[in-house]
């Protein structure tokens, strides 16, 4: 299964490739050459194709967790001040995707969309310190029934040249359906309130709307 985002450049790449293969097959006398360029042809179709892929994951829907909004690695986890929304401290989970991870964004909790605003950036890399404040980006906030309200941030790498948002104000969306998708090379901030427990560690490899990012402090415990 494939995103809708992919479609047309899946379509111009699957007939790029069998044009390049049939005009190798028959004009290129050097065969070196022209399985070099077959298999050149084959391999980047590939590529977009496993770029572009799109896993269905079936979700429960829960209240008490919040789910990865993404595939990637976490790479930051601490206590920041949130400026563009919140204007106060938040705990922090940021996850770098590389090309070769799926690319979608999947809502992290089911809630109301009270917040979506795209900005246009820069396009340092995504694990650079700035990315989150200076970089390309769309800031989406979800009211949820349990955590009050949860960011999280698409931001473009050096690679990505667009980020696809679909989030809008006053809509009701379901923890794991798809919310956007980022093209080539990214990451996702989440800006979650600060009695929530981080159940992930550094470094760690997580999964869209499968890992588990946070649950709520017991405050009797």
């Amino acid at each position: 299964m494939f995103h809708k985002e992919g479609q047309t450049i899946i379509l111009v790449t699957f007939f790029i490739t069998v044009g390049i293969i049939l005009a190798s097959q028959f004009y290129v006398g050097v065969e070196w050459l022209k399985v070099l360029l077959q298999i050149t042809a084959l391999l980047i179709l590939i590529l977009i194709l496993q770029f572009f892929r799109n896993p269905k994951r079936l979700v429960t829907p829960d209240f008490d967790e919040i789910l990865a909004p993404v595939d990637g690695k976490v790479v930051v986890i601490e206590e920041v001040e949130e400026n563009e929304y919140f204007r106060e401290k938040r705990k922090q989970v940021s996850i770098f995707m590389s090309p070769l991870n799926v690319h979608v964004t999947r809502y992290a909790s089911s809630g109301t969309i009270t917040y979506s605003k795209y900005h246009p950036g820069k396009y340092l890399v995504a694990w650079h310190p700035k990315s989150s404040t200076e970089n390309e980006r769309t800031t989406v906030v979800i009211h949820t029934p349990k955590f009050g309200e949860i960011l999280y941030r698409q931001i473009a790498g050096a690679l990505a040249r667009r980020i696809v948002n679909y989030a809008e104000e006053g809509e009701q969306v379901t923890q794991g359906e798809d919310a956007g998708f980022i093209k080539f090379g990214s990451r996702v901030d989440l800006f979650l309130p600060l009695n929530a427990e981080i159940t992930v560690d550094l470094n760690q490899k997580v999964i869209g709307a499968k890992t588990c990012i946070a649950t709520l402090k017991n405050e009797d415990g």
